[in-house]
């Protein structure tokens, strides 16, 4: 039996706990913390009240620490561990798995998982790019860090800069497993059939023309998303570049007042704004788009890019993505900008308009998600879950 601690249920985790039990055959049972992400909430930074509309529950077992029904956490953030040792009790799992440091009911699951005894495996948003501390701050997490990964059986790395991020906290090579950070393409409609289908309808819906080129911003509206560096970087294109561009923003937050603002002025960007869309019915916007942009000053992973790249959308990226080393090949599947620079974010983008609509650039974008897949998520939880128990494995780990 794994056990595996969350805060809420997250979209693009449980099918991954669902292809552990179905296809690995390992008995799952994740202990959520509340079930505010399935009875709906209001997201303070999307600044909307929504709940998922993909299954979040199915093919494997859960338990809520708390429930919104029953004046339980409304936010990962207001999540505790209230319960959880008692629940891990009823449960005795062979083994244990973590899925971060923070917020804070990640740090008491770590205590609560290690008391109760069972290895522990970690899996978690991890690189060296936190976010700005004072040097005192930033040593004493490394060395809190190093105390945390020694104390773990395993620990899963979901891309490069989370193994760079191991290894530098002297973390041996025999301990870490590759289980990629992944989406869950079922409720997608990725291929090239459906985008000749929906890019056409899409489109005229949005009232772009043909000859428009179509990029695409996914994400909460907030200044750690850079989309005003978008903006910003458009309005510094060459004029004919600039009027042949039309901005989708696909999200909701703080920032939307003052992005319709930039874009009024002159030079104007044509701009829309499209509010938060649930996953059922990104394929639409995806498809509509030539090019997806992501300009974050700081951002772990980025799985909108994954998200992108299984529709066959190239990708620009700030150096400061997370996934820029894994996913972003310059001039295949989108292209790096350095991390704030406007001037070269402009010339990314031009670069990455260049590289739309070619059907083998969509190709090479689909076949770069080949290895970040729900199974091979999976795939690597499993190594570890068999690693750690001392049994063989039910079935072939391929």
């Amino acid at each position: 039996m794994l056990a595996v601690l969350e805060t809420h249920p997250i979209q693009y985790r449980a099918p991954v706990y669902r292809e552990l039990q179905q296809r690995f055959n390992i008995p799952v049972t994740v202990i959520y913390g509340s079930d505010f992400s399935v009875a709906g909430y209001r997201d303070m930074e999307f600044g909307t009240t929504f709940a998922w509309d993909s299954d979040l529950l199915s093919g494997y077992t859960s338990c809520f620490l708390s429930r919104v029904a029953q004046g339980g956490a409304c936010s990962a953030q207001a999540a505790t561990t209230r319960g959880l040792s008692r629940a891990l009790q009823k449960i005795a799992p062979t083994a244990i798995m973590v899925v971060g440091y923070s917020p804070r009911f990640h740090q008491r699951a770590i205590f609560h998982a290690w008391q109760h005894g069972s290895p522990v495996i970690f899996r978690g948003e991890t690189t060296e790019r936190a976010r700005a501390q004072s040097p005192v701050r930033m040593w004493a997490r490394r060395r809190a860090l190093r105390w945390v990964y020694r104390s773990c059986a395993k620990l899963l790395y979901v891309g490069q800069a989370s193994y760079q991020h191991f290894r530098r906290l002297g973390c041996d090579d025999e301990k870490l497993i590759f289980s990629p950070y992944c989406v869950d393409t079922t409720p997608f409609q990725c291929d090239e059939v459906d985008r000749q289908r929906l890019r056409p309808h899409a489109r005229t819906r949005l009232g772009l023309t043909k000859a428009q080129k179509v990029i695409l911003f996914s994400g909460k509206l907030y200044q750690g998303k850079g989309p005003h560096l978008l903006i910003r970087a458009i309005k510094a294109l060459p004029t004919k570049s600039r009027e042949s561009i039309s901005v989708l923003i696909m999200g909701s937050g703080e920032m939307q007042e003052t992005l319709e603002d930039l874009a009024r002025c002159s030079p104007q960007v044509h701009i829309r704004f499209l509010g938060f869309q649930n996953q059922t019915q990104l394929s639409q916007y995806y498809h509509a788009s030539d090019l997806l942009a992501l300009p974050s000053l700081s951002e772990t992973w980025g799985l909108v890019v994954n998200e992108a790249l299984h529709h066959g959308l190239p990708c620009i990226v700030s150096d400061a993505v997370g996934c820029a080393r894994d996913l972003v090949d310059p001039g295949l599947t989108g292209d790096v900008f350095e991390n704030g620079s406007i001037h070269s974010l402009a010339s990314a983008l031009e670069r990455g308009l260049a590289l739309a609509g070619r059907p083998e650039i969509r190709a090479a974008c689909r076949e770069k998600m080949s290895g970040f897949t729900v199974a091979r998520a999976a795939q690597g939880i499993a190594r570890a879950y068999w690693n750690v128990v001392g049994e063989r494995p039910g079935v072939p780990l391929t």
